[in-house]
């Protein structure tokens, strides 16, 4: 059974959820409303559902926020049968030729819209989030709860923890954010919990 229901719809965008595998992966459609052209963010999974997920859009690239395996495995079925560019970090090995290598503050454009790159290492040493308006798609950097798993590396902590502070967190408080795995949030709701974060140090 395909979801192809909007998970937001308002003039500004479109954002369609489509959760995929047992790890409860979200991949993300970012749609103009005008002239449906839209990015699909992280290739995860599987590659029939994600294409019923975007059915009435025309997907003009995919946009991966980091290359572990559970983001990656439907990656190379989708190039395949959309055959559209990828947008990555060079900061990590994918399975597909990356058609554009992306660095902190690129903006990427699909229709009428563009949604910028925020480089934020950490989770992984390319890492990324992508900002459309107020739509925050935070890949594993930032859930409601915390920031993505760094295994005990107080290097990678320290990444994560500057990146959310200084980009993320910079952003308005109504930014809806949209995490790789798992439900929503937003950055007012997570902004006030920095500290404990801090002290967790996880």
């Amino acid at each position: 059974m395909s979801q192809i229901q909007h998970h937001y719809e308002g003039d500004d965008l479109i954002v369609r959820k489509i959760r995929v595998g047992d790890m409860e992966n979200n991949v993300y459609v970012l749609e103009d409303p005008e002239t449906h052209d839209a990015l699909l963010v992280d290739g995860c999974f599987d590659a029939d559902r994600i294409m019923a997920g975007c059915d009435g859009a025309n997907v003009v690239g995919i946009v991966q926020t980091h290359a572990h395996a559970d983001h990656i495995q439907a990656l190379p079925g989708l190039v395949e049968r959309l055959g559209v560019p990828v947008y990555a970090h060079p900061g990590e090995d994918y399975p597909v030729a990356i058609h554009r290598k992306l660095s902190d503050g690129d903006q990427i454009h699909f229709g009428n819209r563009e949604a910028q790159v925020l480089f934020t290492p950490g989770h992984t040493p390319g890492g990324i989030c992508l900002l459309a308006g107020e739509h925050l798609i935070s890949g594993d950097t930032l859930f409601g709860g915390g920031p993505g798993n760094t295994w005990g590396s107080r290097e990678a902590f320290a990444q994560i923890i500057d990146a959310i502070e200084t980009k993320l967190f910079a952003l308005p408080d109504e930014t809806r954010v949209y995490p790789g795995h798992g439900n929503d949030t937003t950055i007012g709701t997570e902004k006030p919990h920095l500290e404990e974060w801090k002290e967790r140090g996880w």
